[in-house]
């Protein structure tokens, strides 16, 4: 049956319509989606044992919800989803400001209505993409945006008193009646404010300019909230806090896998340059290894978080300088460079706090640094391990490398503008790098033996087996004992 063929309130009780409150949708939706094995959830990639299993424990337990985190960890995204658990639609009464159930009418326009036309009381379905109603916690916000307040120009054109409770103009909250409400950034959400939460969550009347009004609001609340704020901005009060049944801990990937999945499926890319820019698998991991190393770097404030954004600006930025370069240099298909990494810069210096020491470093500094601290984080993973000290006559995989730089007087230059053809010869006449992945990374592509080389080189420098200079036009690789010798 298309229950939208429904048009009054007799229409519903002649099709045994039962309404039920938006938790018990919530729960009820949720446990057919568990029987189902079905994905409560999609798209949200890391919580699968953590953070989800806690969310749904909070809706078959009908509680209200704060979800407690650092930016960038999908607190609002996982309160949008929630969305996907409501009816498709639900009846309210036509014309209702407050979205009146047909058979459980709060407001006086509805009650009206139905004791005027009884089963005639005309109804609208409201789907659920308009049952998200959602409001940033700023300190500008107050009682009358929230809760209500008295409407002097609707009493001057109904010609009431202001003892009429029809004067009242409701705010977002009633008006979300049968809703899902999210408040984020609770704690930026005044004192005062917050304590005219109080009676909405636990009896479910409210107080609007001395109007004392029963309005049992059926509404599931769900706070965002970050631990920074509390003692930089401001707190949940006490008894707020004690009215949220639930508050869960949310958290950043802990594998470089998840965090890739996150990336790849936010980053917004133009189709173009997916077609036109090749990325290694190497090139994605070691995007995600900077926003690991950011957040555990001794620069960064770690208690303000990395947010997941930065590595998804990151990978646009990424592809962005390496289609650039292939525009200036009239190459029709490129593969990213490790040197291209000094696009992604501005991604993270615009995402991070940084500790006094850090200011004084300089915010670009410590950007470039981190790449670096990546190299050398992932090296270990495909190369032996560069030891620092050794006897003079152990030998490493890396000499051949070393010596082939000690025999460059001038350094080896890779400009940032080189054409595909001309970096490809420049890294092909390394030939000890050919003979290092032959042994040690046998099974890579060709097209992707390129990034690989470039990755050995920034490694050494990293391990301080060679040195780099960053210039204007692009990197120079030496061998440091050898310019230091030949300089004396």
């Amino acid at each position: 049956m298309n229950i939208k063929k429904l048009k009054t309130l007799g229409d519903l009780k002649e099709a045994k319509y039962k309404s039920k409150s938006i938790k018990d949708e919530l729960r009820d939706n949720l446990v057919e989606k568990l029987r189902k094995k079905e994905d409560t959830f999609e798209g949200v990639h890391g919580y699968e044992n953590t953070v989800i299993p806690e969310l749904e424990r909070a809706i078959l337990s009908r509680h209200n919800i704060n979800l407690l985190g650092l930016r960038g960890q999908a607190k609002t995204r996982l309160a949008r989803l929630m969305l996907n658990l409501l009816d498709e639609y639900i009846p309210i009464i036509k014309g209702s400001e407050i979205n009146d159930d047909p058979f459980n009418p709060i407001s006086r326009y509805a009650t009206e209505l139905i004791n005027e036309k009884k089963d005639a009381t005309p109804i609208s379905w409201l789907h659920r993409s308009e049952r998200f109603a959602e409001k940033l916690a700023t300190p500008d916000v107050t009682v009358a945006d929230i809760i209500g307040d008295v409407d002097p120009i609707k009493a001057a054109n109904l010609k009431l008193s202001y003892a009429d409770d029809r004067v009242i103009h409701y705010g977002m909250i009633p008006r979300a009646n049968r809703c899902i409400f999210v408040i984020n950034e609770l704690p930026d959400l005044q004192a005062r404010i917050q304590v005219a939460l109080f009676n909405i969550l636990q009896e479910g009347d409210i107080q609007i300019r001395g109007f004392k009004l029963r309005l049992p609001l059926d509404i599931q609340f769900l706070f965002t909230a970050n631990p920074e704020d509390y003692t930089n901005r401001g707190s949940i009060v006490t008894p707020l806090k004690d009215r949220i049944g639930s508050q869960i801990l949310t958290h950043y990937p802990t594998d470089i896998e998840t965090a890739r999945a996150i990336t790849e499926q936010e980053a917004k890319l133009v189709e173009s340059q997916k077609k036109s820019v090749l990325v290694p698998d190497l090139a994605r991991d070691l995007l995600e290894q900077i926003v690991f190393e950011a957040r555990d770097n001794d620069f960064i404030d770690t208690k303000s978080g990395v947010s997941a954004r930065l590595s998804i600006t990151a990978l646009e930025n990424l592809l962005s300088t390496a289609e650039r370069r292939a525009l200036i240099t009239g190459d029709k298909i490129t593969m990213v460079r490790l040197s291209d990494f000094v696009g992604v810069i501005p991604s993270v210096t615009g995402k991070v706090e940084l500790v006094y020491e850090g200011e004084q470093e300089g915010a670009a500094v410590v950007a470039y640094n981190l790449i670096g601290e990546a190299v050398k984080s992932l090296f270990v993973e495909f190369f032996p391990k560069v030891e620092k000290l050794k006897k003079q006559e152990e030998e490493s995989p890396y000499d051949d490398i070393i010596s082939w730089f000690f025999n460059q007087s001038d350094g080896f230059e890779l400009l940032d503008d080189l054409r595909d053809k001309e970096y490809k010869s420049l890294l092909n006449s390394i030939s000890p790098l050919d003979d290092l992945l032959g042994e040690y990374q046998p099974n890579l592509s060709q097209q992707d033996s390129y990034f690989v080389k470039e990755f050995v080189l920034w490694a050494l420098v990293e391990f301080k087996q060679l040195s780099k200079q960053r210039f204007t036009e692009g990197i120079q690789f030496k061998d440091p004992y050898g310019s230091f010798i030949s300089g004396i």
